[in-house]
Protein backbone atom coordinates (compact mmCIF):
# COMPACT_ATOMS: atom_id res chain seq x y z
CA UNK A 1 0.00 0.00 0.00
CA UNK A 2 1.36 3.41 -0.97
CA UNK A 3 2.17 5.83 1.83
CA UNK A 4 0.42 9.11 2.37
CA UNK A 5 1.30 11.98 0.04
CA UNK A 6 3.89 14.28 1.60
CA UNK A 7 3.62 18.02 0.91
CA UNK A 8 6.70 20.24 0.98
CA UNK A 9 5.95 23.94 1.39
CA UNK A 10 5.88 26.75 3.93
CA UNK A 11 3.42 26.63 6.82
CA UNK A 12 1.01 28.91 4.99
CA UNK A 13 -1.49 28.89 2.16
CA UNK A 14 0.36 30.03 -0.92
CA UNK A 15 0.23 27.76 -3.95
CA UNK A 16 -0.02 24.63 -1.82
CA UNK A 17 -3.39 25.48 -0.30
CA UNK A 18 -5.42 24.39 -3.33
CA UNK A 19 -3.54 21.07 -3.25
CA UNK A 20 -4.45 20.63 0.42
CA UNK A 21 -8.08 21.42 -0.45
CA UNK A 22 -8.23 18.92 -3.31
CA UNK A 23 -6.60 16.08 -1.37
CA UNK A 24 -8.95 16.74 1.55
CA UNK A 25 -11.99 16.82 -0.75
CA UNK A 26 -10.91 13.46 -2.20
CA UNK A 27 -10.68 12.05 1.32
CA UNK A 28 -6.93 11.55 1.09
CA UNK A 29 -4.86 11.88 4.26
CA UNK A 30 -1.54 13.64 3.75
CA UNK A 31 1.58 14.63 5.64
CA UNK A 32 3.40 17.95 5.52
CA UNK A 33 7.07 18.77 5.82
CA UNK A 34 7.39 22.51 6.22
CA UNK A 35 10.00 24.68 4.55
CA UNK A 36 10.72 27.05 7.43
CA UNK A 37 14.16 28.42 6.53
CA UNK A 38 16.27 29.25 3.51
CA UNK A 39 18.39 26.22 4.44
CA UNK A 40 15.35 23.91 4.23
CA UNK A 41 14.72 25.11 0.69
CA UNK A 42 18.37 24.76 -0.28
CA UNK A 43 18.44 21.19 1.03
CA UNK A 44 15.50 20.23 -1.20
CA UNK A 45 17.26 21.86 -4.15
CA UNK A 46 20.60 20.23 -3.43
CA UNK A 47 18.97 16.82 -2.99
CA UNK A 48 17.57 17.09 -6.52
CA UNK A 49 13.99 16.93 -5.24
CA UNK A 50 12.82 20.06 -7.06
CA UNK A 51 12.71 19.70 -10.82
CA UNK A 52 12.66 23.46 -11.41
CA UNK A 53 14.18 24.48 -8.04
CA UNK A 54 10.73 25.53 -6.79
CA UNK A 55 8.06 24.48 -4.32
CA UNK A 56 5.26 23.33 -4.02
CA UNK A 57 6.54 19.76 -4.23
CA UNK A 58 4.42 16.73 -3.46
CA UNK A 59 5.72 13.22 -2.97
CA UNK A 60 2.95 10.98 -4.31
CA UNK A 61 2.83 7.52 -5.89
CA UNK A 62 6.60 7.28 -6.10
CA UNK A 63 6.97 10.67 -7.78
CA UNK A 64 8.26 14.01 -6.59
CA UNK A 65 5.79 16.21 -8.39
CA UNK A 66 6.25 19.94 -8.91
CA UNK A 67 4.25 22.67 -10.65
CA UNK A 68 0.94 23.37 -8.96
CA UNK A 69 -1.24 22.79 -12.00
CA UNK A 70 0.36 19.43 -12.78
CA UNK A 71 -0.07 18.27 -9.18
CA UNK A 72 -3.72 19.34 -9.07
CA UNK A 73 -4.53 17.72 -12.43
CA UNK A 74 -2.98 14.46 -11.28
CA UNK A 75 -4.94 14.41 -8.02
CA UNK A 76 -8.20 15.34 -9.80
CA UNK A 77 -7.70 12.62 -12.42
CA UNK A 78 -6.75 9.96 -9.91
CA UNK A 79 -9.74 10.59 -7.66
CA UNK A 80 -12.45 10.97 -10.32
CA UNK A 81 -12.76 14.74 -9.89
CA UNK A 82 -11.88 15.62 -13.48
CA UNK A 83 -15.06 14.98 -15.48
CA UNK A 84 -16.33 12.08 -17.56
CA UNK A 85 -14.88 13.08 -20.93
CA UNK A 86 -12.65 15.58 -22.72
CA UNK A 87 -15.37 18.22 -22.98
CA UNK A 88 -16.08 18.13 -19.25
CA UNK A 89 -12.37 18.28 -18.54
CA UNK A 90 -12.08 21.38 -20.72
CA UNK A 91 -14.92 23.08 -18.80
CA UNK A 92 -13.32 22.16 -15.47
CA UNK A 93 -10.00 23.57 -16.70
CA UNK A 94 -11.62 26.85 -17.74
CA UNK A 95 -13.50 27.28 -14.48
CA UNK A 96 -10.42 26.38 -12.43
CA UNK A 97 -8.27 28.88 -14.33
CA UNK A 98 -10.78 31.61 -13.53
CA UNK A 99 -10.79 30.89 -9.81
CA UNK A 100 -6.99 30.52 -9.87
CA UNK A 101 -6.69 34.04 -11.29
CA UNK A 102 -8.93 35.46 -8.56
CA UNK A 103 -7.23 33.56 -5.75
CA UNK A 104 -3.82 34.62 -7.05
CA UNK A 105 -4.81 38.27 -6.66
CA UNK A 106 -5.92 37.64 -3.07
CA UNK A 107 -2.91 35.47 -2.24
CA UNK A 108 -0.35 38.09 -3.20
CA UNK A 109 -2.10 41.03 -1.51
CA UNK A 110 -0.30 40.66 1.87
CA UNK A 111 3.07 40.70 0.10
CA UNK A 112 2.48 44.03 -1.62
CA UNK A 113 3.75 47.40 -0.36
CA UNK A 114 1.25 49.40 1.74
CA UNK A 115 0.73 52.02 -0.97
CA UNK A 116 -0.41 49.31 -3.42
CA UNK A 117 -2.65 47.34 -1.06
CA UNK A 118 -5.66 49.67 -0.99
CA UNK A 119 -5.78 49.94 -4.78
CA UNK A 120 -5.35 46.20 -5.30
CA UNK A 121 -7.88 45.33 -2.60
CA UNK A 122 -10.48 47.42 -4.45
CA UNK A 123 -9.49 45.69 -7.70
CA UNK A 124 -10.00 42.25 -6.12
CA UNK A 125 -13.54 43.15 -5.04
CA UNK A 126 -14.31 44.65 -8.45
CA UNK A 127 -12.99 41.63 -10.36
CA UNK A 128 -14.68 39.11 -8.09
CA UNK A 129 -18.09 40.77 -8.41
CA UNK A 130 -18.01 41.78 -12.08
CA UNK A 131 -15.71 39.31 -13.85
CA UNK A 132 -15.53 36.02 -11.97
CA UNK A 133 -18.53 35.35 -9.72
CA UNK A 134 -21.12 36.37 -12.36
CA UNK A 135 -19.79 33.59 -14.62
CA UNK A 136 -20.32 30.86 -12.03
CA UNK A 137 -23.66 32.34 -10.97
CA UNK A 138 -24.85 32.16 -14.59
CA UNK A 139 -23.59 28.59 -15.11
CA UNK A 140 -25.38 27.32 -12.00
CA UNK A 141 -28.58 29.18 -12.87
CA UNK A 142 -28.70 28.00 -16.48
CA UNK A 143 -28.21 24.29 -15.90
CA UNK A 144 -29.99 24.15 -12.50
CA UNK A 145 -27.68 21.39 -11.28
CA UNK A 146 -25.92 20.89 -7.97
CA UNK A 147 -22.40 21.11 -9.37
CA UNK A 148 -20.58 23.17 -11.99
CA UNK A 149 -19.83 20.42 -14.52
CA UNK A 150 -21.63 17.23 -15.55
CA UNK A 151 -23.88 17.22 -12.48
CA UNK A 152 -21.13 15.55 -10.46
CA UNK A 153 -18.68 16.79 -7.85
CA UNK A 154 -15.40 17.90 -9.44
CA UNK A 155 -12.19 19.83 -8.94
CA UNK A 156 -14.00 22.93 -10.27
CA UNK A 157 -16.43 22.85 -7.32
CA UNK A 158 -13.63 22.51 -4.78
CA UNK A 159 -11.68 25.37 -6.34
CA UNK A 160 -14.72 27.65 -6.50
CA UNK A 161 -15.58 27.10 -2.84
CA UNK A 162 -11.98 27.87 -1.86
CA UNK A 163 -12.15 31.10 -3.91
CA UNK A 164 -15.51 32.07 -2.38
CA UNK A 165 -14.21 31.67 1.16
CA UNK A 166 -11.05 33.65 0.36
CA UNK A 167 -13.15 36.44 -1.16
CA UNK A 168 -15.43 36.47 1.90
CA UNK A 169 -12.36 37.00 4.08
CA UNK A 170 -11.86 40.21 2.10
CA UNK A 171 -15.53 41.25 2.10
CA UNK A 172 -17.92 39.11 4.19
CA UNK A 173 -21.05 40.05 2.19
CA UNK A 174 -19.44 39.65 -1.23
CA UNK A 175 -21.96 36.93 -2.22
CA UNK A 176 -25.00 39.13 -1.52
CA UNK A 177 -25.83 39.65 -5.23
CA UNK A 178 -25.28 35.95 -6.05
CA UNK A 179 -28.04 33.66 -4.71
CA UNK A 180 -26.88 30.66 -6.74
CA UNK A 181 -23.39 30.94 -5.30
CA UNK A 182 -24.78 31.29 -1.79
CA UNK A 183 -26.67 28.01 -2.23
CA UNK A 184 -23.63 26.41 -3.89
CA UNK A 185 -21.45 27.40 -0.94
CA UNK A 186 -23.89 25.74 1.46
CA UNK A 187 -24.07 22.52 -0.57
CA UNK A 188 -20.36 22.07 -1.14
CA UNK A 189 -19.41 23.05 2.41
CA UNK A 190 -21.58 20.19 3.66
CA UNK A 191 -19.93 17.45 1.61
CA UNK A 192 -18.47 15.30 4.41
CA UNK A 193 -14.81 15.48 3.38
CA UNK A 194 -14.98 19.25 2.90
CA UNK A 195 -16.98 19.78 6.07
CA UNK A 196 -14.19 17.98 7.93
CA UNK A 197 -11.51 20.14 6.27
CA UNK A 198 -13.36 23.31 7.29
CA UNK A 199 -13.37 22.31 10.96
CA UNK A 200 -10.86 23.85 13.40
CA UNK A 201 -7.74 21.72 13.77
CA UNK A 202 -7.62 20.56 10.14
CA UNK A 203 -4.64 21.08 7.82
CA UNK A 204 -6.29 24.12 6.27
CA UNK A 205 -4.10 27.17 6.71
CA UNK A 206 -4.96 30.68 7.90
CA UNK A 207 -4.51 33.86 5.82
CA UNK A 208 -0.96 35.19 5.79
CA UNK A 209 -0.17 37.46 8.74
CA UNK A 210 2.80 39.83 9.02
CA UNK A 211 4.99 37.18 10.67
CA UNK A 212 4.36 34.66 7.88
CA UNK A 213 4.93 37.28 5.18
CA UNK A 214 8.30 38.17 6.73
CA UNK A 215 9.27 34.49 6.94
CA UNK A 216 8.35 33.81 3.30
CA UNK A 217 10.26 36.87 2.10
CA UNK A 218 13.33 35.65 3.97
CA UNK A 219 13.11 32.07 2.66
CA UNK A 220 12.64 33.07 -0.97
CA UNK A 221 14.72 36.28 -0.98
CA UNK A 222 11.72 38.38 -1.98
Amino acid sequence: MAGKPKLHYTKGRGKMESIRWLLAAAGVEFEEEYVETKEDLEKLRNDGALLFQQVPMVEIDGMKMVQTRAILSYIAGKHNLYGKDLRERALIDMYVEGTTDLMGMIMFLPFQPPEAKEKNFALIIERATTRYFPVYEKVLKEHSQQFLVGNQFSWADVHLLEAILMAEECKPDILSPFPQLQAFKGRISNIPTIKKFLQPGSQRKSPADDKHVAQVKKIFNI
